[in-house]
């Protein structure tokens, strides 16, 4: 358990947000983009990878330091001590590990087949290394064999670089090697081939069952020299002398230099999820030549480009690192799953043709991202936002599970619960992002409706909530927070409804999002179990449990327990305040959220960190709870716990991320709420005002729009917002609509070191279920 300290509150600076141009403003020395640091997140529990990738690119190269414990979901850990190797496929983040595909092991000496472990950094083909260095595009490190390895990437093809001392060396290809977990069953390769082209290509395909189970990866790689000797292996058995190919599970081929010294020796290795050819057409397409150096020019050059999308200034060098490192990890997903020729595997296993407009992606982290990044991409980066739109429809259409929770390289792994890829659609239908919404209707109207429509793990339980309204807790593990992830689901897929048509279909399912309500009991002031009988879990209830558990790994909460579970609702915050009994309740309900003992029991799940009180940031389902303050009419109460969370839950070192980052989830919540504003309901289209970090900042919104957002009197100890105005002229709601940003133009929060009535009214205050109160 992660705990953050209790301290007082803030240290920071204060200002948020990005420009257009507004007249008669001067910017001499203005906001510049902030330098990332891709270390960030590599150590703690936050689960990033440092190597190289291009933004939301197919091959996110690296070095692998593990792959067998929690903390090696990424394949690395800053504080390991030795390198295994370098594989082509990574995830950013995830609280699950998969992937590392196509280890490439450099190095000298005897021939070993096998890493080793961890604590032994003697045994195996394991290495020690020094002189690391990471930035956007480009990896290099010394292993201690002598080798300097250096890495870039292109969309599809990674490009590796070794310098060796003189004399002979070899370089490994382990197709054996992948992430391995303590309740792994079964064969996890299910089968692989490697094959030797008389052109000395190297091409080869595998079929994975570890969490994306029946994933099948190809690759094509060449080398800039022609080895000596090759040999092929399957696990500890050499292949018969003289093999040009090989079947079997446990695959690998050595490539052996008399002399390895001199010349460095390059390697590029094309990837793709439909076939061999789809990787060896990467090769030709993306690097046909071997200007290492180019390509490393070229991933710096888009880098550039990328990170010029949000500028700040003002805060302290590390909050700037800390924002440039944020903004870094929320363009590596979701990743590109297509071939250059548009060839892409669907979710039906089925291979694809993808217009050239629209791309398919894997890598789609939705119970995480729904919540901040997207959102944040519908502003920087809409015309991604518009192609992850158009994929995840088609993904609805083929999958068997319909719309998806967190599907990977065309597996539906069926990871946490809900499918909130349709709050993902129905934000950017809300937001005019142009799709055939209504051909995703079918499917999701089947999960919205169907008890008898196929279920993975994250939808269960849907028979109880249609009949009964709630998920009763002796029925279904994760009873209450199904319960209300669902209905929030029922939200969105009502603005899809209203897209295809289906009116009744959306008026049900609005009238059906309030069946939250029905695991909140009103009597106790808490979400808790509720059993098939009607009645409640506990006498008394303890809210910091997280169920009742009658066997063994059975939870009624998901990732939390019924403190955090109390305030998950995201799109009916005014029924939630009425359901308390009134705005002094809820809000003192609040208070006691965020100033409870940080216990947890023995039994927590470890994603619940970086704990204020009860309240968790460090994990998703309550990240919005800070900004539920201004729907009480308290907002100077959301300002200084938003500016006490940017300050403590965050650092410029390694372990600086307080939970996993969940594919850019983590970091977009700190670059939207340092900018000054956060979605609490994505699908209303509307954010709420929080306490911007930077003294100023611009954002790049497209088409030569700029929104620009100023924090004059912002400082460590000036957190509240006094005033705000909007493009030259004062604006007193606490909220600000996606159309009023998206337009670009300049938004100034005054700021000051007490509480003001900024925002109190009635009627500035944000709206919520599609309404303001009053």
């Amino acid at each position: 358990m992660i705990t953050a300290n209790r301290r007082q509150l803030l240290s920071g600076t204060g200002l948020a947000i990005v420009g257009s141009t507004v007249p008669g403003t001067a910017w001499a020395q203005g906001p510049v983009a902030a330098k990332p640091d891709l270390f960030v997140g590599t150590g703690g529990h936050g689960h990033t990878f440092p190597g190289p990738s291009l933004p939301f690119g197919m091959v996110q190269l690296g070095p692998d330091t593990d792959n067998a414990r929690w903390d090696a979901c990424s394949g690395y850990h800053r504080t390991d001590g030795s390198i295994m190797g370098f594989s082509h496929t990574h995830l950013s983040g995830t609280g699950i590990g998969d992937m590392l595909d196509v280890l490439v092991v450099p190095t000298r000496g005897k021939l070993e087949l096998r890493a080793g472990p961890l604590d032994n950094a003697d045994a195996g083909y394991r290495q020690r290394f020094s002189d690391e260095h990471a930035e956007p595009g480009y990896y290099r490190v010394k292993l201690e064999s002598g080798v300097l390895a250096e890495l870039t990437v292109t969309e599809r093809v990674g490009l590796h670089r070794y310098r060796f001392p003189q004399g002979a060396g070899h370089i490994l290809i382990d197709f054996e090697h992948m992430i391995l977990d303590k309740w792994d069953t079964g064969a996890l390769i299910a089968g692989a081939s490697l094959a030797l082209g008389a052109d000395g290509m190297l091409t080869g395909s595998r079929k994975v069952n570890r969490w994306a189970k029946g994933r099948d990866i190809h690759f094509a790689m060449q080398l800039s020299r022609k080895p000596d000797r090759v040999e092929f292996f399957d696990g500890d058995e050499p292949a018969a002398k003289g093999a040009r190919s090989i079947t079997g599970k446990g695959l690998k081929v050595a490539l052996f230099f008399d002399e390895a010294g001199g010349e460095p020796i390059l390697i590029k290795t094309g990837m793709s999820g439909v076939s061999v050819d789809g990787a060896r057409a990467a090769l030709a397409g993306e690097a046909p030549g071997w200007n290492f150096d180019g390509a490393v020019a070229a991933a710096r050059k888009v880098w550039a480009r990328e990170l010029q999308s949000v500028r700040v200034k003002g805060g302290t060098e590390d909050q700037r690192t800390i924002m440039g490192s944020a903004l870094y990890h929320t363009l590596l997903a979701p990743t590109l799953f297509t071939d250059r020729d548009g060839r892409y595997m669907g979710m039906d296993r089925q291979v694809h043709q993808a217009p050239k407009d629209a791309p398919a992606f894997s890598t789609y982290s939705t119970w995480d991202t729904y919540r901040a990044l997207h959102p944040l991409l519908t502003l920087i980066r809409p015309e991604h936002a518009a192609m992850f739109t158009r994929d995840l429809i088609r993904q609805t259409q083929q999958s068997p599970y319909g719309p998806p929770v967190w599907p990977l390289q065309g597996i539906e792994t069926g990871c946490m619960i809900g499918w909130h890829s349709v709050v993902i659609m129905a934000e950017a239908r809300v937001k005019g992002i142009e799709a055939d919404y209504a051909a995703a209707w079918p499917n999701i109207r089947r999960r919205a409706f169907d008890p008898k429509y196929k279920d993975s793990e994250s939808s269960l339980g849907r028979d109880h909530y249609y009949t009964l309204g709630y998920i009763p807790a002796d029925k279904v593990w994760e009873s209450v927070s199904r319960t209300q992830e669902y209905a929030y689901d029922d939200w969105a897929m009502a603005v899809l409804a209203e897209a295809a048509g289906a009116h009744d279909d959306a008026a049900v399912l609005r009238k059906r999002s309030l069946n939250y309500r029905n695991v909140i009991d009103p009597q106790v002031g808490f979400a808790r179990p509720r059993f098939s009988d009607g009645k409640w879990w506990g006498a008394p209830f303890d809210p910091v449990q997280i169920g009742h558990m009658p066997k063994p790994w059975w939870r009624d909460y998901t990732e939390a327990n019924g403190w955090q579970a109390t305030f998950l609702n995201q799109h009916d915050t005014y029924g939630l305040i009425e359901h308390f009994g009134g705005e002094a309740k809820f809000e003192a309900k609040l208070d006691g959220f965020f100033n409870a003992p940080s216990t947890l029991p023995d039994n927590a799940p470890p994603d619940i960190t970086g704990l204020v009180g009860q309240y968790a940031h460090g994990n998703e389902p309550d990240q919005h709870a800070a900004y539920l303050y201004a729907f009480c009419g308290k907002p100077w109460k959301t300002q200084a716990m938003i500016r006490r969370l940017l300050t403590e839950m965050y650092k410029a070192d390694p372990d600086g991320v307080i939970g996993n980052d969940d594919c850019g989830q983590m970091s977009a919540w700190f670059v939207l709420s340092a900018l000054g504003f956060y979605p609490v309901d994505p699908v209303s289209a509307v954010y709420v005002f929080g306490s911007p970090l930077f003294d100023e900042a611009e954002m790049d919104l497209g088409q030569g729009k700029t929104l620009r957002v100023r924090a004059p009197g912002n400082g460590p100890d000036s957190p509240y917002v006094q005033s705000v105005r909007w493009n030259g002229r004062p604006w007193t709601r606490n909220w600000i609509s996606h159309a009023e940003l998206a337009k670009g133009g300049e938004l100034v929060f005054q700021m000051g070191r007490k509480p003001s009535k900024f925002g109190t009214k009635m009627a500035d205050r944000p709206p919520s279920f599609g309404k303001v109160p009053g």
